[in-house]
């Protein structure tokens, strides 16, 4: 037998499998599952989608069947591009705008068109794991810089700028309900964020996967919205479409955005073209406008049981993040290594993100992330009791 183990790329041995672990959790039934940041299901406008679905089959087949070009389906990009002003203040020029699989997808697009080995990006920390993990992939030297209560940490990331002896290529940051402490970077963080990239030629990539799930209706500026010259802006619809279908997109300067559709033509070429027609279908409707409302109502209503729950099981022990949209709670256990505590804490039916692979500079055991987007708000109760018995267990036998 050959050892195919012996064969792999360098880099298959210092990239984790930390989602897929989330994702075998994904259809799983016998447990409390507070681990991935999957959308409810009973927000998916079946009825609707399967409407569309029929109508391009039927009468779009020849386009919504087909391949498209690597950019996206010129109608389709059209639609974002209207979605785009309405949401940030800007319509982009049609060069600067690209549909991609997704947001991890655009993540491994600029990686790939962005970083040589060893060439310095800076994340946000702790950090969304699928992208600390998609940039590694490409043998950079991630840094990190901390968060606080009013988002990424400018004066800190200033303060490395200093120390580094070339820029960074990239900062990568989610301003809106971060993934995954939940927080949200203040709007004069924001302009001094864009502005310090600025003078030092870094290209911010801003995700704002979560950006439309705010549980109040405050104005947040995006950072491409405040910087198109410095801002590669990458969503996704998967939270609030479905992410059966994959699909997200890319906005920023066109020279970065034409790079990224190269790149494209090398993975996947191109998001699947059905796809693609039943959002645009869908959004030139206006049934994402009437589904945002009934999403944030939703939840609102799960985070406020999660940290009801938390105030309740949970004082003395953590200190956690008060979400103000979003799908996450983000919790400090002081002296229980998280990792050992999701092994207690399986043995009870209760699942979770221990808090390491968020971190990429930085080495830290003592935090865990709580997906409260597709639990009962019954579960959400029972799951917090289990979670709080498992905590106290291992503290006792440490």
């Amino acid at each position: 037998m050959i050892d195919w183990t012996t064969r792999l790329a360098r880099r298959a041995s210092t990239t984790p499998d930390l989602i897929g672990g989330i994702l075998a959790l994904a259809g799983a039934r016998d447990l409390i599952n507070f681990s991935g940041g999957f959308p409810d299901p009973s927000l998916f406008a079946t009825d609707v989608v399967g409407d569309i679905a029929r109508k391009l089959i039927e009468n779009d087949a020849a386009v919504a069947l087909q391949y498209s070009s690597s950019e996206g389906i010129a109608s389709t990009r059209e639609a974002l591009a209207d979605r785009l002003a309405a949401t940030d203040g800007r319509r982009p020029a049609d060069a600067e705008l690209m549909v991609t699989s997704g947001g991890i997808d655009a993540i491994t697009l600029i990686a790939k068109s962005m970083l040589d080995p060893g060439d310095v990006v800076v994340v946000e920390e702790p950090s969304y794991l699928g992208a600390v993990s998609g940039f590694m992939a490409f043998d950079p030297t991630l840094r990190g810089v901390p968060l606080d209560g009013d988002g990424l940490d400018v004066d800190a990331l200033a303060t490395l700028l200093r120390e580094l002896p070339t820029p960074p290529k990239l900062v990568y940051t989610i301003p809106d309900f971060q993934n995954p402490s939940g927080r949200t970077m203040s709007v004069e963080r924001r302009t001094a964020l864009v502005e310090l990239c600025r003078q030092h030629g870094i290209l911010i990539v801003e995700d704002v996967a979560y950006s439309q799930l705010g549980f109040d209706d405050a104005p947040r500026p995006s950072l491409w919205s405040l910087g198109p010259d410095v801002v590669v802006q990458i969503g996704t619809f998967s939270k609030v479409f479905f992410p059966g279908v994959r699909l997200g997109w890319a906005v920023g300067p066109a020279a970065v955005v034409a790079q990224l559709s190269i790149a494209k033509q090398n993975s996947d070429q191109c998001a699947g073209a059905l796809g693609q027609r039943m959002l645009e279908e869908y959004l030139r409707a206006g049934h994402l406008d009437e589904h945002l409302p009934l999403a944030r109502a939703l939840y609102r209503s799960r985070a406020s049981a999660l940290t009801g729950a938390l105030e309740r099981h949970f004082d003395g022990l953590a200190t956690w993040t008060v979400p103000q949209g979003g799908f996450f709670s983000w919790l400090h256990v002081p002296g229980v290594d998280t990792m050992a505590l999701a092994v207690v804490a399986r043995e009870s039916r209760v699942a979770f993100v221990p808090g390491s692979g968020f971190f990429a500079e930085s080495r830290d055991n003592e935090h865990l992330r709580l997906s409260y987007s597709r639990i009962s708000e019954s579960d959400i109760e029972e799951g917090v009791v289990r979670l709080a018995a498992a905590v106290r267990s291992l503290r006792e036998t440490s």
